[in-house]
């Protein structure tokens, strides 16, 4: 379940990668606005009684797959989540992604042929420094920018129970071939620290078909962790009965 510590083991990884210098943004949403974005078989989970959409800019390091060494020329390069929490038939939490921007050709091909996720190729830098600057343009359609510079704080020792749901998720879902899967993800408690917002700019949300925030959203900030995922397995898509 979500939560800042891992939901199991995975023991079996296929991939795995770092995340660094992780910014954490999440606006409120009705409910309705986003499940009608949501595929068949998932429902928004709502926490703290709303959904939430989260902007998560960071920089990705040693990817590679469970077969393979890292590559300095295809394992680093910044990417961007723009995602949202849901349950599956059998009330599994976990990830559903509108987008996942990122500056690497491999990562595109690869994870589109591999699981129909919505990576789109985009020409983005992650300057972290006392303040931490992401900046991203998509080079598919539809067109989205971002230009977000944080100033990370204290770490936060303890995480209220609707920060650790927003950010401890342990699976993704996807859906190949029509088909609804989750792939499991463990990694380290994520180390939090506070955050302030020096400046943002976005057009991703819009990009994805919500309305634009028209408040200031919830920021963290995090130095990253080590993950390890694990293969694809079915979903329920409808509860049981």
């Amino acid at each position: 379940m979500a939560g800042n510590r891992p939901e199991e083991r995975v023991r079996l990884p296929i991939l795995y990668q770092s995340w660094r210098h992780v910014a954490f943004l999440h606006w409120r949403y009705d409910p309705e606005t986003v499940q009608r974005l949501l595929p068949a078989g998932l429902a928004c989970d709502l926490v703290d009684g709303s959904a939430w959409v989260g902007l998560t800019p960071f920089l990705v390091e040693g990817f590679r797959l469970a077969v393979t060494p890292s590559l300095p020329v295809v394992s680093r390069f910044p990417e961007t989540n723009l995602r949202t929490y849901v349950v599956d038939g059998d009330g599994n939490d976990g990830l559903w992604f509108f987008s996942l921007d990122v500056d690497s050709a491999v990562m595109v091909a690869a994870a589109r042929l591999g699981l129909g996720i919505p990576y789109v190729p985009a020409d983005m830098r992650v300057e972290p420094a006392e303040t931490v600057r992401y900046e991203s343009r998509r080079l598919a359609d539809p067109p989205a920018t971002h230009r977000i510079e944080i100033r990370p704080g204290a770490e936060v020792s303890d995480l209220s129970a609707r920060d650790a749901a927003l950010i401890g998720r342990w699976r993704a879902f996807a859906r190949p071939a029509g088909r609804l899967v989750q792939v499991p993800v463990e990694h380290q408690p994520w180390p939090v620290r506070t955050a302030t917002v020096v400046e943002l700019d976005e057009s991703v949300t819009r990009a994805a078909g919500l309305p634009a925030p028209d408040h200031e959203p919830v920021v963290h900030y995090s130095d990253g962790v080590d993950a390890r995922f694990g293969p694809p397995r079915a979903a329920r898509a409808e509860a049981r009965t």
